[in-house]
Order: structure tokens, then C-alpha cells, then sequence
């Protein structure tokens, strides 16, 4: 699903990770992460998609500081190490200001 966001400006991250073969507890955490991230200030929406262990995740937020609370949130925080230990062989994250958008559905 494509994300509903405002007019410009607002900041989306771009994370872009590679799976490793272990599996224990991902898709709990990852299920938990989006729940608890739509709960936070200044979240505005996320699409996600994943193929052959390449996945790519954006997620749209109102300002740098609530990208930076989300980033400091405990639980969150927590599943980064997480992933970092046993689920993702590499990943980057991207911010980024966007500062145009253009649309077109039928």
C-alpha cells in the first residue's frame, strides 16, 4: 500500500537491509515496530516491501525530532540490537527531506 502523506515538506527514512537465514521472532518484531511507530508523534506512514532477502522500508515522519524520538524509543531500540545480532546480514539508513511529491492513481 501506497502511503498517504501531506503536502511537502515532511522527512521520510529509507531503510534498505539484507536478511540473514534466521527467522526467530521477526515477523513478531517486525509486526510490533510498525504498531508501536504508528503510535508515535510525528509518524505520518510507511510502505515496505521485501524480495529475496532484500527489503526496503520508508517510513514518512513530520519533523527530525520525531524521527530522532522514534529512534531513542526503548522498545525500538531494543529490537535494533536485535536485528543487529541475528536477523540482518547488512543494512543503511537513509533521512532525507522531501521536499516535493507528485501523485497519480485512478
Amino acid at each position: 500500500m501506497i502511503a498517504k502523506t501531506p503536502a511537502p515538506p515532511y522527512y521520510a527514512v529509507i531503510f534498505s537491509s539484507l536478511r540473514t537465514d534466521a527467522d526467530r521472532g521477526y515477523g513478531e518484531a517486525a509486526t510490533r515496530m510498525l504498531e508501536l511507530a504508528r503510535q508515535q508523534p510525528g509518524f505520518l506512514g510507511v510502505e515496505s516491501a521485501r524480495e529475496d532477502g532484500l527489503g526496503i522500508t520508508v517510513s514518512y515522519w513530520a519533523s527530525e525530532a520525531s524521527i530522532l524520538a522514534w529512534k531513542q524509543q526503548a522498545e525500538h531500540r531494543q529490537v535494533r540490537e536485535q536485528g543487529r545480532a541475528t536477523w540482518y546480514a547488512a543494512f543503511h539508513t537513509r533521512v532525507c527531506k522531501v521536499e516535493r511529491a507528485y501523485a497519480f492513481s485512478t
